[in-house]
This record gives C-alpha cells, sequence and structure tokens, in this order.
C-alpha cells in the first residue's frame, strides 16, 4: 500500500458545509458551464454502468448528492428508492426543487448526514455512489467505508470523479485549465474566491488513477476497477462489497 493511502480527503467538515451553502445559487450552472456540458454524459455513463451489473436496484444511496443530479440520473434505473445525503442544507433545498418539479418527490428522498457517519444500518442498499462529492470527504476511507457497511452483501459502489490525465498534451491544458481559467470563471460568476479555489486545489490533490483503486481496497470493496473518459479527466470507479 501506498504511504499515503488514509488519505484525509477535502477540508473540515463546518467548513466545506459553508463553502457549498454560498455557491448553491450558482453550482448547477457553473458545472455545466465549466465541464462545456460533459458532466451530464458523465453521470448518464455512470448510471448505465450501474445497470449493467445491478438489473433492479432496491435501494440506492448517493452520498454527497449535493443538488441531486445523480439522484435524478439513476431514475432511469428503476429503483424502490433513492436517498441522497448532503451536508449542505442550501444545496439540498435545490434538489429538493428538482426533484419535486420532476415528479420523483416520492421517489427521491434527500437528508442532511455526513459521508463519515451514515445514519443508516449495516446492510441497507443494493448500490451506493456519488458524483464528484468523495474529494471533499473530510476523510476519505472513513467515509468509503461507511459506503461499504450500509450496502448489502454483493452490492455495488460507484464513484464518479475528476482525474488526471497522464500524457502531453491532454495532461497539460488539463492542469492550465483547473489552475487558471476555471477559477476565474467560478470567481465571476459567483464572486465566491474561496470555493473556486478551493475546487482545483481538492482535484489536484486527489490520489486517483490506481491510488484510488488502493483506497477502494482499503475500505473493503473486491474486484474494483475504474473506467477513464474524455481523454482521462473525469473516471468512473467501482467495485463490490463481499
Amino acid at each position: 500500500m501506498m504511504d499515503d493511502i488514509k488519505h484525509q480527503g477535502g477540508a473540515p467538515v463546518a467548513r466545506t458545509e459553508a463553502m457549498f451553502n454560498s455557491i448553491s445559487p450558482y453550482y448547477d450552472r457553473l458545472n455545466h458551464i465549466l465541464s462545456l456540458g460533459t458532466d451530464r454524459h458523465w453521470r448518464r455513463r455512470a448510471v448505465n454502468l450501474i445497470g449493467r451489473h445491478v438489473m433492479k436496484p432496491g435501494r440506492i444511496i448517493d452520498v454527497a448528492t449535493g443538488t441531486g443530479d445523480l439522484a435524478i440520473a439513476s431514475m432511469k434505473l428503476e429503483p424502490d428508492r433513492v436517498t441522497g445525503i448532503d451536508i449542505s442544507g442550501d444545496m439540498l433545498a435545490i434538489a429538493r426543487t428538482k426533484t419535486a418539479r420532476l415528479g420523483y418527490g416520492n421517489k427521491i428522498e434527500l437528508l442532511e448526514g455526513d459521508s463519515t457517519a451514515i445514519d443508516f444500518g449495516d446492510e441497507t442498499f443494493d448500490v451506493a455512489m456519488s458524483a464528484f462529492g468523495v474529494r471533499n470527504f473530510e476523510d476519505t476511507v472513513a467515509g468509503l467505508r461507511e459506503m461499504c457497511r450500509v450496502l448489502k452483501p454483493g452490492g455495488m459502489v460507484m464513484i464518479l470523479e475528476f482525474s488526471k490525465p497522464a500524457w502531453f498534451p491532454m495532461k497539460q491544458v488539463y492542469g492550465l485549465y483547473f489552475r487558471k481559467i476555471l477559477p476565474h470563471i467560478g470567481r465571476r460568476v459567483s464572486g465566491d474566491t474561496e470555493a473556486y479555489n478551493y475546487l482545483p486545489e481538492t482535484v489536484m490533490a486527489f490520489p486517483d488513477n490506481r491510488a484510488f483503486l488502493e483506497l477502494l481496497d482499503e475500505a473493503g470493496f473486491m474486484n474494483v476497477n475504474q473506467k477513464r473518459m474524455t481523454g482521462g479527466i473525469a473516471s468512473i470507479y467501482y467495485g463490490f462489497r463481499p
């Protein structure tokens, strides 16, 4: 195992909660602008991958659900119920508005909750998933272990996250975009300097590719794997509870 395998993740919970509350009105629009709409495609691919491994999931938990886009996308799988948890009440308020507008209010429940102390019993869910949230966990391995704990035996974990391409010129373009262009656009649209410095910092510090597969292994998952997308700038990581 790597020396830094117990990666500590993002900022303390209170600071992260305050930051995401502050940018919640701009979060969806900026996601779509900054990814050129590709984030929607990534979520569709992630949900399709779950569908290939879990034919009819009964219960799904979406950890760090944010404004609920992944939970909404997972409705394609026709689950009995999706539970989204997040530490940001303001992000959840937006998610509730969206799910109600789409008619999913009785299928998607949205609760305030911490990834490192998920308020559900062991072996509750068929699928545990997260999109662009794991890098913000205060303790990455603790959060992944909680996702493993609440999964039924044989249940699937799916993590969609940014990853860093390793080859020229994508590596150089990616670094320039995340360090210079993204913070500038984020600050102009949201007015929040800290949040859009924090985003590239967490992406660059995140243990991606093989390092993240080792974190999944450390957390108790088996048969872990990775699917790179869009030249390696995002990845779907997945595995199963023994």
